[in-house]
């Protein structure tokens, strides 16, 4: 019964591996402004790093403007700063506690750019799967030497999580593959 359960489990964490991919994809809008664009940036603020939403309202004024209104005006330097090195080949400008982002208009070097973008997002979920997977191999050896499965059986549900992490890591590639296209359409 403890192997279903952990099969569940490991199933259930590759799947919100999955589903954070797709949100940060959702992030990565090829024509207009989107306050999902700024969803992955992380601000070193109050001792610690933490989400842009939790420091600042995001708004979408126009097709191509995001704005930034800090809450605090002692962190506005810190947002302007997360958002230049989040990766995302943003410029904001500042206008006191106002952080306009002006979103560039998709050239052939953006368009490159999202890709390399979306890649890493890629990969990141992939390194996630993985450690699932690490997660379910150890549970799994811990589970023969406490005598609750057999070695055959260690053996069987060692493929099961490696075939499941195999389908996980081919839609984690075929979510790439489609946002790839989306991105270099022209």
């Amino acid at each position: 019964m403890a192997q279903e359960e952990l099969l569940k489990d490991l199933r259930r964490r590759m799947d919100g591996a999955l589903e954070v991919l797709r949100k940060e994809f959702g992030g990565l809008r090829t024509g207009r402004a989107s306050t999902s664009l700024l969803e992955p940036v992380q601000v070193n603020a109050y001792g610690g790093m933490v989400p842009l939403n939790q420091v600042a309202s995001v708004n979408v004024p126009e097709p191509r403007m995001i704005s930034v209104q800090v809450w605090d005006r002692g962190v506005v330097k810190a947002v302007d700063k997360a958002i230049r090195e989040a990766g995302l080949g943003l410029n904001p400008q500042t206008e006191g506690q106002v952080i306009r982002v002006p979103i560039p208009e998709l050239n052939e070097e953006r368009r490159r750019e999202l890709t390399r973008v979306a890649a890493k997002y890629a990969e990141q979920a992939r390194v996630s799967v993985r450690n699932v997977r690490r997660d379910g191999i150890e549970a799994l050896r811990r589970l023969e030497k406490d005598g609750e499965i057999s070695q055959d059986e260690h053996r069987k549900l060692d493929r099961e999580v490696q075939q499941l992490t195999d389908d996980h890591i081919k839609r984690i590639d075929e979510t790439l593959a489609q946002k790839d296209k989306e991105i270099l359409q022209v």
